[in-house]
């Protein structure tokens, strides 16, 4: 948790003054970024309490959830991902990953909920030192309806583990059949009740049921695409040589899934004595049947959906949800921080609150 704490120092004193306050009056919250926490008093046990900091893209303004208690599990621990709101740690040392609601406006300010998993295993020639992103097939890991956890891992190694009821006592690793699949990210679809992958190229999807009991025939998925945007040649050639990175996102509202391709070219920097990284553009395709079959369609036209991107699970909701947010927009984080409206092709970034983010997550609207 060490490694959430961020600079705050150059804050104004408008973003300081805002916070949440939980009465029986709030009902819903917009999505936010997780930022990291502030100490602000240690107990003589060593408890900590102090503010949860969270990042409003709707009103471009920090949220300061104050008062919060930090628990000693997460004292040193790396975030490593979020989903569904909740945000998951991992501890080098021993390999230990913690689930907590930490990040949650609307849980408990006294008395957070973590939930210890097993140690994480690695298969032969694999490593678990970089995550790609974390998964979860549940909106909560406390339900008595069960709740697998997935962790996708730089390599080709998904890791699998069952909370609830009947919950696993070890990790269930799996080596993905496609090498191509070796930097995806794994997200659940609940209408098909499958763990997806993306190939880097967007060209192939990897799906795995959860009711399988050896996870080791995936279905294998080509993906066929139509209709592009018009470009010239040239602009084509620039996005040639741009870093890309491909998510595959569903709503959990309707029936709309998406293939979102982000582009980023990269520049040296003085300042970061290494390469820096700006979104270039997005390109967004949804799944349209036809007589023909399913194919992947070129859109600029997302509807009332906005599209959150990190390295958490990608999700999206509809704008008109939450006040503020704009339709056909993806809200992302990573090459760079903002929002690209898909209508213009536009780019807004958002002013980094306090300078650095070093673990930035994004978390969908919490409901009571």
């Amino acid at each position: 948790m060490s490694q959430l704490l961020i600079r705050l120092s150059k804050l104004s004193s408008r973003n300081n003054n805002v916070f949440i306050h939980q009465c029986s009056r709030l009902f819903s919250t917009g999505p936010y970024l997780t930022l990291g926490t502030r100490v602000q008093e240690v107990s003589p046990s060593g408890c900590k309490t102090g503010d949860v900091l969270l990042f409003d893209p709707a009103k471009e303004q920090i949220v300061t959830l104050q008062g919060k208690t930090i628990p000693k599990e997460l004292k040193d621990e790396e975030m490593i991902g979020a989903s569904h709101g909740w945000s998951f740690f991992y501890d080098r040392r021993d390999r230990t990953v913690r689930v907590s609601d930490i990040f949650n406006p609307l849980a408990s300010k006294s008395n957070p909920t973590v939930i210890t998993l097993p140690r994480l295993t690695d298969l032969p020639c694999e490593q678990i030192e970089q995550v790609c992103n974390v998964a979860m097939s549940s909106s909560s890991p406390l339900g008595e309806q069960d709740c697998v956890v997935a962790i996708k891992f730089s390599g080709r190694q998904l890791s699998l583990c069952k909370l609830g009821r009947d919950r696993d006592l070890e990790w269930t690793n799996i080596l993905t059949t496609l090498h191509c699949c070796e930097n995806s990210y794994v997200m659940y679809s609940k209408r098909y009740e499958r763990l997806y992958l993306l190939s880097r190229g967007g060209n192939h999807l990897l799906s795995y049921h959860l009711n399988s009991t050896t996870y080791v025939n995936p279905m294998h998925h080509q993906l066929v695409y139509r209709d592009h945007p018009e470009l010239d040649q040239s602009e084509w050639e620039i996005l040639s040589l741009c870093s890309r990175r491909e998510y595959l996102v569903e709503s959990s509202s309707s029936d709309e899934r998406y293939v979102v391709k982000w582009y980023a070219h990269g520049s040296y920097s003085s300042v970061l004595n290494g390469i820096d990284y700006k979104t270039k553009r997005f390109m967004v395709f949804s799944v349209e049947e036809t007589t023909e079959g399913k194919f992947m369609c070129y859109t600029e036209d997302t509807g009332d959906m906005c599209i959150f991107i990190a390295t958490n699970e990608a999700f999206c909701i509809p704008a008109s949800s939450c006040p503020g947010l704009k339709p056909s927009t993806i809200y992302f984080v990573g090459h760079g921080f903002g929002s690209y409206d898909l209508t213009t092709g536009d780019t807004h970034y958002f002013k980094a609150p306090g300078g650095i983010i070093t673990t930035p997550y994004w978390l969908p609207p919490f409901s009571m």
